[in-house]
């Protein structure tokens, strides 16, 4: 991808996410930039850095109708926290009860792959149409499927440039930021959950502790660890 190839002369694959940040919003300064996230610590960290520019980016997120309330009690701590920055929620308009009307009680457990789809990848398409650049708190340690995940790379499942400037970071590296800087987190990661989703889909991981991440607690028991909304990014460039 030429747009990919031109931008590879202005920022290196080990730039420090601060300075990918910076990069990216003077670079794409007047086009349509949003960040999305799930509140995990990877998205809080990454708001943090992009807060400081003073810049009024849209923060993307999607309730799903089934988030913890320490998620979106989190969610209302950033945005006190950074009142300069929109915190906009695109989730689906389909409720948990038209839900159950329409595919059976839950879907979660018997499909777990369409009420993804139905609940977060469906409510993403619609979220990111008009947006030009879509920058995420993704890292290359997050699973092996994100191993290959660049800096700056064309999305090719939404058609648009993907920005990811923690590419490089593990967990450890992104607790080390959030201490450093007072950045509010969920508690739940204190529980021994190292990654949150819905409910139902979510359990916390023996052992586990703040700066651990693992997808461990994700859909277990099943054949799946992803959602979907990230499974292709980084396969092409």
């Amino acid at each position: 991808m030429q747009i990919v190839r031109d931008i590879d002369t202005e920022i290196g694959e080990d730039s420090p996410p601060e300075r990918v940040v910076a990069w990216m919003l003077n670079r794409f300064a007047g086009r349509r930039l949003v960040v999305t996230t799930a509140f995990g610590m990877e998205g809080c960290a990454l708001i943090d850095m992009i807060a400081r520019h003073g810049v009024p980016v849209p923060v993307l997120y999607l309730d799903t109708g089934f988030l913890f309330p320490e998620t979106l009690q989190l969610r209302d701590r950033l945005a006190r926290r950074y009142p300069h920055l929109s915190f906009e929620n695109r989730g689906t308009s389909l409720t948990p009860e038209a839900q159950e009307t329409l595919y059976g009680p839950e879907l979660w457990a018997r499909d777990p792959d369409t009420c993804c789809n139905l609940r977060k990848v469906d409510p993403m398409r619609r979220a990111l149409g008009d947006v030009d650049v879509w920058v995420t708190g993704l890292t290359r340690s997050q699973s092996p499927s994100r191993a290959g995940l660049r800096v700056v790379e064309w999305d090719w499942k939404y058609q648009l440039l993907g920005v990811h400037p923690l590419a490089t970071w593990d967990r450890n590296r992104v607790w080390e930021y959030v201490q450093q800087h007072g950045v509010p987190y969920n508690e739940l990661h204190g529980r021994g959950y190292p990654t949150l989703g819905c409910t139902h889909c979510t359990l916390p991981v023996a052992g586990n502790v703040t700066g651990e991440y693992t997808r461990e607690g994700r859909w277990r028991g099943m054949e799946k660890n992803e959602c979907g909304l990230h499974q292709i990014v980084g396969k092409a460039s």
